[in-house]
């Protein structure tokens, strides 16, 4: 089966069209990894248009947070405004998905979570170390992660050294029997100083992954953000991918 992989929408409906327009044929269904609201300008929006795709989806700590499953009292200043927003322009058809979504899937070969194995919804797997960590916590070859808006493999040699290995955009990586964890970056709010919507596609039979991006009309998520008042910060950053 051919899969696109997406995780962090993070409620950027511009972004999301974006993937979809920039991935279409080359899928049969999408695996979510979680943070489909927040931060972002069309919440609901999101959610019914992904919704619209034969998919399954994970639930993230943005998820969580507007519908009050998770204390946000940790979260920076400009989340918490973030996730006030949310929970006020959510409908009822949205809040009654998003409870139904688990915050991660375990099948034989793949292993799907928002954050990590370890916590699903809240851990941060920036480094080799913290990724070393969490193999441990999963049993199939390959973990698919999200949350930290950072297109990323980890992998694992025969010696269970891990280390990152470097992206290529223009090829597709053949999963062996190393074992992976795997983030496909952000599709609504890359972190890794590119603004361009991420992505990645999967094939299940041939076992292979290919990370992709592509641009997206960032102005017009920035000016709907503009509209209702949400933070600058959260405003600018889109155009820089931090």
């Amino acid at each position: 089966m051919r899969v696109l992989i997406i995780s962090d929408i993070h409620a950027n409906l511009a972004a999301f069209k974006a993937v979809l327009a920039d991935a279409e044929g080359q899928w049969e269904q999408i695996w979510c990894l979680g943070d489909i609201i927040g931060y972002g300008p069309n919440p609901n929006e999101c959610v019914s248009l992904l919704r619209e795709q034969d998919h399954i989806s994970l639930s993230g700590n943005h998820d969580w947070a507007a519908l009050g499953k998770l204390d946000i009292s940790s979260f920076n200043r400009v989340a918490r405004l973030a996730v006030t927003w949310t929970k006020s322009q959510l409908t009822s058809e949205s809040i009654d998905y998003l409870n139904t979504l688990p915050a991660h899937i375990e099948q034989p070969l793949f292993t799907l979570a928002h954050a990590s194995p370890r916590q699903p919804v809240w851990e941060y797997i920036l480094d080799a170390e913290t990724a070393a960590v969490n193999f441990d916590y999963f049993k199939s070859p390959y973990c698919f992660i999200g949350h930290t808006h950072v297109p990323v493999v980890y992998e694992a040699d025969e010696d269970k050294y891990v280390s990152a290995r470097p992206l290529n955009y223009d090829a597709p990586l053949q999963l062996t029997s190393r074992r992976c964890i795997i983030n496909p970056g952000s599709v609504g709010q890359p972190r890794d100083a590119n603004p361009d919507a991420a992505y990645a596609l999967l094939d299940t039979e041939l076992l292979t992954w290919q990370h992709k991006r592509t641009p997206y009309p960032v102005t017009k998520t920035q000016a709907l953000m503009r509209e209702n008042k949400m933070p600058d910060r959260l405003i600018e950053r889109l155009s820089y991918g931090w």
